[in-house]
Formats: C-alpha cells, structure tokens, sequence
C-alpha cells in the first residue's frame, strides 16, 4: 500500500502588510499632495473678492454720507448685470459685461446731467422692456425673478440714498447683503450667470454689507 503526500502551497492574501504600506504611500500623498493646489485655482473669485474689498475699503477714512453714497450708488448695477446677462442668454458674455457696467459707471459718475443710480435703474428697466416685447431665452419664469430682482435692489439703492446716512447705510448694507444672497443662489442653481462671477459677486456683497454695518 503506497501511502499518498498531499503538500498545500500557501495562498497569497490582500492583508500583507508590506503591499498595503506601498499603496498607501503611492495613493495617500499624492491625492492630499493635489488639494492644496487644486484649492486656489477653484477659489480664485473668492480670493479676488476678498483683494478687492480690502483694497475698496482699506482707507477708512470717509465720511459716513460719502461711503453710503458711493456704495448706494453701485449697488443697481448689480441687477442690472443679471438682467443683462439673463436677456442675452449666454454666461460667457458675464464678465465682459461687468466690464462694460463699470465702463458705464465711469462715465456717470464724470457728469452732473443724471443721477448715476436713477440712469442704471433706468437701463434696468429699458432692458426688461425689450425683454418683455421681444422674448427672453430663460423662459418668462426666469424673466420675472430678475425683473423683481432689479426693482427690489434698485428701489433699495435709491431709497437709501435719499434718506439720512444714518439710516441709509442699513438700507443700502441690506441690498448689498441680499444681493449677495442672490449670487449664491444663482451660483448653487448654476443659472444666467458665470459661476465664477457669482461666487466672486457674493463674498463681495456680503463683506460689503459686514463694513457698511460693522466696521464703517
């Protein structure tokens, strides 16, 4: 009788721990490795944002009529970009846009025949008109919101410039604050405008609105 050897050959596993240090190094550090890259170039608006704040309101040293004035006065073009942008139906047109309103800007402010925020609630205003006689590519629902948008924070502007500063600076902080509001919502539905503006526009409006109340 032929007595019969079996010899068993060990299987390899998943659990050396020698395989699973070496993942761990190759995948480990090269994903965190990518993070602290990645972050600037996804948060450039809001870096932007924060730059231009400091810079806008690094002085501190206006007087509290001539700080609401100067905010009161822009905050229409706000709206306005939105209708603009929404009317042509396209986000890529957004920051050449906001180009043109500071253009527009500029040029008001170089001239003493109209107020600077009666003339962009006017264009506002000219814009949902067109819009209304001739279509709108975002449909009438989306047409309507940016429509009350615009007469919301241009009546805002307008009538916090036109009471005293005192109380004017709450009006015209709120209209910042809520237009800044406005930009995230648009930035987390991802609609009308570029989401880089949105997110840019937001943290602007908002810490626009923290100095007006807080820090002016």
């Amino acid at each position: 009788m032929t007595a019969t050897h079996t010899t068993t050959v060990p299987h390899a596993t998943t659990d050396d721990p020698t395989s699973s240090q070496v993942s761990g190094r190759a995948s480990g550090p090269a994903s965190n490795g990518r993070r602290p890259v990645e972050m600037p170039r996804r948060r450039w608006p809001t870096a932007l944002a924060i730059a231009l704040v400091i810079l806008t309101t690094a002085d501190g040293s206006g007087e509290l009529a001539d700080t609401v004035g100067a905010f009161g006065d822009a905050l229409p073009l706000l709206p306005l970009l939105y209708v603009i942008i929404q009317q042509v139906g396209n986000p890529r047109v957004t920051w050449p846009v906001l180009g043109a309103g500071v253009a527009v800007m500029v040029a008001l402010q170089a001239q003493d025949v109209v107020s600077q925020p009666v003339a962009l609630v006017a264009i506002a205003l000219a814009v949902l008109v067109w819009g209304s006689v001739r279509g709108t590519p975002h449909g009438r629902t989306t047409f309507g919101v940016q429509a009350a948008g615009a007469f919301v924070f241009g009546a805002l502007a307008l009538a916090g410039l036109a009471v005293d500063p005192d109380l004017g600076r709450y009006l015209v902080a709120a209209g910042w604050f809520f237009h800044g509001v406005w930009d995230f919502v648009h930035l987390k539905l991802d609609k009308v405008v570029a989401r880089s503006f949105a997110e840019w526009c937001g943290v602007v409006d908002v810490l626009i609105a923290v100095y007006l109340l807080f820090l002016l």
